[in-house]
């Protein structure tokens, strides 16, 4: 169905379309990764915590720097091998959190969460990706520094893609946890909901983690039904979105809704309510009455709303 709102071009999905070439196969050459950790013309992105630091730099902020530059804004914590981009090598490199703050005075820097980074534009597009993977896999090592099987301290392998037990020859890998994020749709209605986390006028899709032995489809038949009391039928995935916050990776979909009544749960939500598809359209274009918005084109919610909006969503 053509959409009848003009919402103009399509925007970007933040954090996809990666540029880099993971290299998985080169991980475990020590000497090779070693040659190109020292070699001037690759790049690091520095993660301090939830702050990312950049450099200022014209229109854009660039998040890229030389190993001695990045060394020199702290003690570096962990260094974790990205991939290759355009040949060359770029790592993520991990400093305290607390050392990242203190950088905020420096003239010459930007530093800010990766959030603000991508939905102000703060950085190019292309940047966002590998900041996501820096992000997520050196939080990851932040929070596994010893074995769970035994619960000695592990060492970094592989790169920064492995962590090893010295004590019982455990093997711990980066994990994923996936996340549906799913707009129920009705006719010409909607099913939107607030967190008690957004600011005031946002409404979103739903959402929430894959449970053990759960499928996709399950998944999202089970939060609607949990978080807002409505029943779905047919599910149909849409698109999916590596999120950094700390480690997700959102699964995006429309659901058939077989009912409309809500029963909304509380301590997961502020609000859940149906909306017509021309007032959801001026949501996305912030043109509201009431100055109800949708999330922003970084986020996979935006883009399944639109959907929705575009016509482009399936009729169930």
């Amino acid at each position: 169905m053509p959409s009848r709102f003009d919402l103009g071009p399509k925007p970007r999905l933040g954090y996809v379309d990666s540029l880099i070439d993971r290299a998985a196969a080169f991980r475990a050459d020590k000497g090779a990764m070693e040659r190109h950790a020292d070699d001037p013309k690759s790049g690091y992105y520095v993660v301090g915590g939830e702050l990312i630091v950049t450099r200022r730099h014209g229109e854009h902020g660039e998040p890229l720097f030389a190993r001695a530059d990045a060394e020199a804004l702290g003690e570096p914590h962990e260094r974790v091998f990205l991939g290759f981009c355009g040949g060359l090598a770029q790592f993520g490199l991990a400093i305290a959190a607390d050392v990242a703050e203190a950088l905020k005075a420096r003239d010459d820097l930007l530093v800010t969460d990766l959030r603000s980074i991508a939905v102000q534009g703060l950085v190019d597009s292309v940047h966002l990706a590998p900041l996501a993977e820096a992000k997520a896999l050196l939080l990851w090592h932040a929070r596994h520094r010893f074995c769970s099987v035994c619960g000695s301290a592990s060492r970094v392998a592989d790169g920064g893609w492995r962590r090893d037990c010295p004590a019982c020859g455990a093997q711990h890998f980066p994990r994923t946890d996936p996340c549906v994020i799913m707009l129920a749709v009705k006719g010409e209605r909607c099913l939107l909901g607030r967190s008690p986390r957004f600011g005031a006028g946002m409404w979103s899709c739903l959402a929430g983690f894959v449970e053990p032995g759960e499928s996709v489809e399950d998944a999202v038949r089970r939060e609607t039904m949990e978080e807002a009391g409505v029943v779905c039928g047919q599910v149909a995935y849409f698109r999916s979105q590596p999120w950094p916050f700390p480690m997700s990776l959102m699964i995006g979909c429309h659901a058939e809704a077989l009912t409309d009544s809500i029963t909304m749960d509380e301590s997961e939500l502020d609000g859940a309510r149906w909306f017509e598809r021309g007032e959801v359209a001026a949501m996305l274009a912030r043109r509201h009455p009431d100055g109800l918005y949708t999330p922003p084109p970084s986020a996979i919610a935006h883009h399944i709303i639109r959907a929705f909006v575009d016509g482009e969503a399936p009729g169930f």
